[in-house]
């Protein structure tokens, strides 16, 4: 049996949206929609351990929504596409709107 095209889409979809869903990844892309970062810099920002960042670093770049580029002694991440951040900030100007049912939902928990 078949599985329709658009299952694949949405399952992928779906694991787009959970890069997102965790709040340390998402304020790892929030610091680098700054500006780009060594894993440091990271660190500091986020108030997360380095392991923690590190983690999490590896699950943005393999879902190529960070890049990461050496430089010397230091790596430096960046966001992998401009399209990251309009995301993010389109998330904000949804989320201006209807943040008290986001808030006050049960379901996601």
């Amino acid at each position: 049996m078949l599985v329709p095209t658009v299952d694949v889409d949405l399952e992928v979809t779906a694991r787009l949206f959970r890069g997102f869903g965790d709040p340390s990844r998402l304020h790892i892309l929030e610091v680098l929609r700054e500006k780009p970062c060594t894993v440091n810099e990271i660190v500091s920002i986020t108030g997360l351990s380095q392991p923690n960042a590190s983690n999490h670093l590896r699950c943005l770049r393999d879902c190529d929504l960070v890049t990461a580029e050496k430089q010397g002694r230091y790596v430096i991440y960046r966001l992998s596409d401009d399209r990251v951040a309009e995301l993010i900030e389109l998330a904000e100007s949804l989320l201006a709107d209807v943040a008290r049912g986001v808030y006050q939902c049960t379901r996601y928990e």
